[in-house]
């Protein structure tokens, strides 16, 4: 990751982002709008405003089932998004994210340990788990992410910081180990929801587990917001930042708690989603051309958001009877981008 801030060039930035904004609101009227069941962008709009002419089975699928699936995937997408911006500022390093350092994996953990001590009582992962079970989902995710991200953070002081992302393979594959054993330890009827849930599906998330999903996002978003400055002076190295009286071990702290914090909530409630949070700030930094995170925290949680509700209304396939895996379209929208964005970089750099 180049270390150089780049001026701002206002300006451009504003056309950005108001481009991004457009299409992210046309992608979204788009995902309301196609599905099993096609309906036209005035009924979405009768259904939204509360429109008697609407019919109500229409209303019922479009303000049921689309909408808390829409905002799911924008408020998922932003998450990922953030985390993926803010672990690659701490850990300077361009591949950095919730799924590649096993941040993801280690959530999974949590559920998984989750859904084996629920197991007896006869609870549902995915249906059955309201009110503090909602809670319990959050705390086991976000906790095992937390317990994996910060055990890579002391293991990256004693090695390179391309080593970083070995390890946290290796943690990835331990914990896919242990959540294999677990596995194959539990019940089939739950077997099979955990096999559910880890394909990813932002439709787990109904307006009664909304009130849990959002303010927890919310939360770690706006937490993060507050070290904006501090990520800044991160970019040119601790030593630099001590210098300006940056308290890097608290930042990090708390930024790692932010990134932790979104990115396990998203795993609890929507599955392992992969992808997103690598390619979203790295499309940012190409397309705004800036290294600034008063740029690129509000252009990751929107091109986050962006990448995530298509990704959803690819997986839905319009007009067909089937769901495909939305981890599998992530990663066939995701890696390109990686890729593309990666050697663009390094041609950039072989003409100066």
């Amino acid at each position: 990751m180049t270390t150089a801030i780049h001026r701002p060039a206002p300006r451009r930035h504003q056309v950005l982002f108001a481009l991004i904004g457009l299409g992210l609101a046309g992608l979204a009227l788009l995902s309301l709008c196609l599905g099993s069941l096609h309906v036209t962008p005035l009924q979405v709009f009768q259904a939204l405003t509360g429109g008697e002419s609407i019919d109500p089975v229409h209303h019922q699928i479009i303000v049921d089932f689309r909408l808390p699936q829409v905002l799911t995937a924008l408020l998922a997408g932003a998450a990922l998004g953030t985390a993926g911006l803010l672990m690659q500022t701490v850990f300077r390093n361009p591949l950095a994210d919730p799924f590649v350092l096993g941040v993801n994996s280690g959530a999974s953990l949590g559920v998984a340990l989750l859904l084996l001590a629920l197991g007896p009582s006869g609870l549902s992962l995915t249906d059955g788990l309201t009110g503090s079970g909602q809670l319990l989902r959050i705390l086991a995710s976000s906790g095992g992410a937390a317990a994996t991200l910060f055990i890579v953070l002391i293991l990256s002081r004693r090695v390179d910081i391309m080593s970083v992302l070995i390890i946290g393979l290796m943690i990835s594959y331990t914990i896919g180990a242990l959540v294999s054993i677990l596995m194959f330890f539990s019940m089939a009827e739950r077997l099979q929801s955990f096999i559910n849930w880890s394909f990813g599906d932002y439709g787990n998330v109904s307006w009664e587990q909304m009130p849990y999903f959002l303010p927890t996002i919310a939360g770690g978003i706006l937490l993060s917001a507050l070290f904006i400055k501090p990520l800044d002076a991160l970019l040119l190295g601790e030593r630099y930042a001590e210098s300006v009286g940056t308290r890097t071990k608290q930042v990090r702290f708390f930024v790692l708690l932010g990134a932790s914090l979104l990115a396990g909530t998203v795993t609890g409630f929507c599955g392992p989603i992969g992808f997103l949070g690598i390619a979203a700030p790295h499309l940012c930094r190409n397309l705004f051309q800036t290294n600034q995170h008063r740029v690129l925290f509000p252009a990751s949680i929107l091109v986050g958001a962006l990448l995530s509700v298509g990704a959803d209304l690819l997986a839905r396939g319009p007009g067909l009877d089937f769901v495909l895996p939305l981890n599998a379209i992530t990663a066939l929208v995701g890696a390109p981008v990686i890729i593309a964005v990666l050697v663009r970089q390094r041609q950039l750099k072989r003409l100066f």
